[in-house]
């Protein structure tokens, strides 16, 4: 029970954070490229509760890799170019994921680095602190892999429809009510396991030059 409580309490912290940033990203991009939308919506916000989702949370839990969060509205008829726009958008999150990581690792090696006397006391805050940054490498480099995946309403699926020709964009973007039911069968048979795992894996290696 202990050791289920420890890892709940390590894993808490680097989740809200991941997923907070992730969608404050995507909000403010938005407002910036003129959609007020997500600041109306009240999503511009570093409370992680306006931000969560149930589902994706507990997926979080349980993988201790991938999940996702509460998709931030977003009107893209308030951009000057809707199909670029919405691109931009969808890769704040990601790339604002990505970058997190890189903060994340820079911080464990520098822990890494220091010369610290063997007091218990010490060691008892250290430790956990070092594997709380580690977690927040891991999950923010999943969130971001996880959610370039090429199926709306994730963002490579966004990212996608705004690639293709705009007929195409459009047979694609049909597929969008569908798109939960889609990610959830994967994950159920594995495919998600299969696929993205080993690139997070690989991400971490290239972060923390150690695996998970």
């Amino acid at each position: 029970m202990g050791s289920t409580v420890q890892q709940i309490a390590i894993l808490v912290l680097p989740i809200l954070m991941a997923v907070t940033l992730h969608e404050v990203a995507h909000g403010w991009v938005a407002d910036r490229l003129g959609d007020p939308t997500p600041r109306l919506a009240g999503r511009l916000t570093l409370n992680p509760i306006k931000h969560l989702d149930v589902v994706g949370t507990l997926v979080f839990f349980f993988t201790r890799m991938i999940g996702w969060a509460k998709p931030v509205p977003v009107n893209a008829f308030n951009f000057k170019d809707p199909r670029r726009d919405m691109m931009w958008v969808a890769l704040a999150g990601p790339v604002t994921n990505i970058l997190l990581a890189g903060v994340f690792a820079l911080a464990c090696r520098f822990l890494l680095q220091l010369s610290l006397p063997s007091f218990p006391l010490l060691l008892k805050i250290f430790i956990p602190v070092l594997l709380m940054l580690k977690v927040g490498v891991v999950v923010n480099l999943g969130l971001a892999i996880f959610n370039i995946i090429p199926i709306p309403p994730l963002d490579g699926g966004r990212v996608l429809t705004g690639l293709l020709p705009p007929e195409q964009a459009e047979a694609f973007a049909k597929i969008e009510p569908y798109g939960f039911l889609i990610l959830i069968f994967l994950i159920i048979a594995r495919v998600v396991e299969f696929l993205v795992f080993p690139i997070i894996r690989f991400g971490v290696q290239l972060f923390l030059g150690t695996n998970i």
